[in-house]
């Protein structure tokens, strides 16, 4: 008989998946062990369907029991992301959790607030798929919605867009407060440092394209400050006669392979690279004409 670890986090993950047969399937393996789904399905008087469900949830969640160790860490990181279509609920299952699950109750109502109507039924088969098949916790879906209006510039947000965005938090493993006030916290920094690096590119009145975004966000993973960035973006103005992007990029790239990343460094690389300016070349000595020297010792 397999035993699994007494572990209170696992408990609490459990709890927040607000997923009966998650817990049940969860406490079944640790006595059991062994991965015979049907025979699970069979002692459990469940479905495959569901017991396969289950089964993937605690996958996703990294508790099957037994991955709990370094070795289950590495499995799991290993693992392919959650598929991008979520499973499909009946409309009559996802009305009767919103009266009963006072978890997804609460997660409705802040979604209806942010989006501004009444959910529609396909509004919250998203809503609960991001719930039930992401197994993002309530709390850190409450910060997801109000996270995405943050970061809509002032409109109100999709479900779609907010759909898309829980995918990021799932792949990204953001299972707590904690870590979602992190990932904020960067991700408006990102925006800030785009927006200042839009500014000193003269871009105004309208947002970076998505290749334009690739760019700039590829320059801010290398390394580059706002100051760097200016004077990459001076330097194409002044060869090109415009921003051409691939012809600015060549010059950052360069300067990263040199371990140039501010100003300070790429200052005192061109000011060494000046001052050690190659020797010039001294004259061959011409020979002496003797005969000419004679005549004049002569004349004197």
């Amino acid at each position: 008989m397999q035993s699994c670890p007494q572990d209170k986090s696992i408990a609490e993950a459990l709890i927040a998946a607000h997923d009966g047969d998650v817990a049940l399937l969860y406490i079944y393996l640790c006595r059991r062990g062994g991965e015979d789904l049907e025979q699970a399905a069979r002692e459990l008087c469940r479905t495959m369907g569901e017991i396969n469900a289950a089964w993937e949830k605690l996958q996703r969640m990294g508790l099957l029991p037994g991955e709990q160790g370094p070795q289950g860490k590495a499995e799991q990181a290993a693992r392919p992301a959650p598929s991008e279509e979520l499973p499909e609920y009946e409309t009559e299952d996802l009305v009767r959790r919103s009266r009963e699950d006072a978890g997804f109750s609460a997660i409705v109502t802040e979604a209806q607030k942010v989006l501004g109507h009444v959910l529609s039924s396909s509004d919250l088969k998203r809503l609960f798929g991001i719930y039930d098949y992401l197994a993002l916790p309530p709390e850190v879906i409450l910060m997801l919605l109000n996270h995405c209006v943050g970061i809509s510039q002032g409109r109100r947000p999709s479900m779609r867009f907010i759909e898309k965005e829980a995918y990021v938090w799932a792949n990204r493993e953001i299972l707590s407060l904690e870590q979602a006030e992190e990932y904020i916290r960067s991700s408006r920094q990102r925006r800030e440092d785009m927006g200042r690096i839009k500014e000193s590119l003269g871009i105004r009145g309208r947002e970076l394209t998505a290749t334009e975004q690739k760019y700039v966000a590829s320059w801010l993973d290398l390394g580059f400050g706002e100051d760097c960035i200016s004077v990459a973006y001076d330097r194409t103005v002044t060869n090109t006669g415009a921003l051409k992007w691939n012809y600015m990029n060549k010059i950052l790239l360069s300067w990263h392979e040199k371990g140039i990343h501010d100003i300070l460094q790429l200052e005192e690389k061109e000011s060494r690279r000046k001052t050690v300016a190659p020797a010039r070349t001294k004259a061959p000595d011409k020979p002496i004409d003797m005969d000419a020297l004679r005549a004049i010792v002569e004349k004197m």
